[in-house]
């Protein structure tokens, strides 16, 4: 059985680090390599460093940065926002960062999944999903065997969580996962800072669907939200990032807590 994972995210905005709510009203959590240190030293199982506004903003990715946190950090780290293209990949990962976040490209370039899970490895290579709960239908103009329909229930942002697709966010992981990806970062965007526990039906019912890891983002508050993740959505890994940013609690709290739970972690 393979070890279900705690990994810090680290939102980036102007180069710094900021946490808001549903992506919005973002509060500045600090320098992106001294956060990285300390949850090096204090047991991070990884690092996720995601630049929130490169691509609406339309700027490049962020090598200074992950060069940076390369040379002070010891643990695996991945590295989103704004990557367009196999030379951006490339570029990052010569810059020390372990794995890509893709997610813009892709709905605008899916063959990007496949091409760069063969030149690089499948296991560098994570597709992000950003998704909202679907409160109004949206006709789509999208590819029928992922657009989204009556019966969907969650539709894919891209940008920043900013502009809709139209496309169904449930069949849009099962596509992306069959064109050679390693992992999933499913990100809900009504969770996303409201500290309510994680969207447990949505990754339970992906998870029922693929076969690549599962990240979960979007709504730790407490310790039980991550046992829920992981016991109820069956979740690899859960992205967490307020309840750490502000000090509510260390990850040595969220570590003791899940192995008392009977969660098979990492020490």
């Amino acid at each position: 059985m393979l070890t279900k994972r705690i990994i810090p995210c680290l939102d980036v905005h102007q180069g710094r680090v900021v946490k808001g709510v549903n992506f919005l009203n973002l509060r500045d959590a600090g320098d992106p390599t001294v956060l990285a240190d300390f949850y090096d030293q204090e047991g991070a199982d990884e690092l996720v460093f995601l630049d929130i506004t490169a691509s609406s903003d339309g700027r490049d990715i962020m090598i200074d940065v992950v060069k940076n946190v390369s040379e002070n950090v010891f643990i695996p780290f991945t590295v989103g926002g704004g990557i367009r293209s196999i030379s951006d990949i490339r570029g990052l990962l010569q810059a020390g960062a372990d794995k890509v976040s893709l997610n813009t490209s892709v709905i605008l370039d899916p063959k990007l999944v496949s091409k760069s899970s063969r030149m690089f490895g499948s296991q560098c290579i994570v597709v992000a999903i950003d998704y909202k709960k679907i409160v109004d239908f949206k006709e789509s103009k999208q590819d029928m065997e992922i657009a989204i329909d009556l019966d969907s229930k969650w539709e894919v942002y891209t940008h920043g969580g900013r502009n809709r697709t139209g496309i169904d966010a449930l069949k849009w992981a099962e596509y992306v996962s069959g064109l050679g990806c390693g992992e999933l970062l499913l990100t809900s965007m009504d969770m996303d800072g409201k500290q309510q526990g994680y969207d447990i039906e949505y990754i339970s019912s992906v998870n029922k669907k693929v076969n690549v890891p599962l990240i979960a983002s979007g709504g730790a508050g407490n310790l039980e939200h991550l046992y829920n993740v992981f016991d109820q959505g069956q979740a690899d890994a859960a992205l967490v990032a307020s309840i750490f940013h502000f000090g509510k609690y260390k990850i040595t709290d969220a570590k003791e807590f899940l192995h008392q739970k009977g969660v098979f972690i990492r020490e």
